[in-house]
């Protein structure tokens, strides 16, 4: 059994910075992928940034130079530093473990609003 845990939605002004964060617990194997989805209202979930491990990020449209991905495979988690936030980045953050056996796990998600 595997449990994702997210923390550090809110609140933000536009131009203001936030960090998520996502620990995994339970039997993992090992961690093939840690990744951030984004799902704003009336749109389907989209790619914020993930981390394959031992590859370089991938960013999704508009994100990379705004947000950092960083991803800790001995501690099973996984930080989003977002900074420069617009009120389109507004939506539910959720974090996704890919283990090294190919299995696919998710957050409950958190909140982020960009408003001022």
């Amino acid at each position: 059994q595997v449990h994702i845990a997210e923390s550090g939605g809110g609140v933000a002004p536009p131009g203001g910075s936030l960090r998520l964060s996502c620990q995994a617990s339970g039997t993992i194997p090992g961690i093939a992928m840690m990744g951030w989805y984004r799902q704003a209202p009336g749109k389907p979930r989209g790619l914020v940034a993930r981390i394959f491990i031992g590859q370089t990020p991938t960013y999704g449209d508009d994100i990379e130079g705004r947000f950092t991905i960083s991803v800790d495979a001995a501690e099973n988690t996984a930080l989003l530093q977002m900074s420069m936030l617009k009120p389109e980045d507004t939506g539910v953050y959720s974090c996704q473990l890919m283990t090294s056996t190919f299995n696919n796990y998710w957050g409950q998600g958190t909140q982020v609003t960009v408003s001022s």
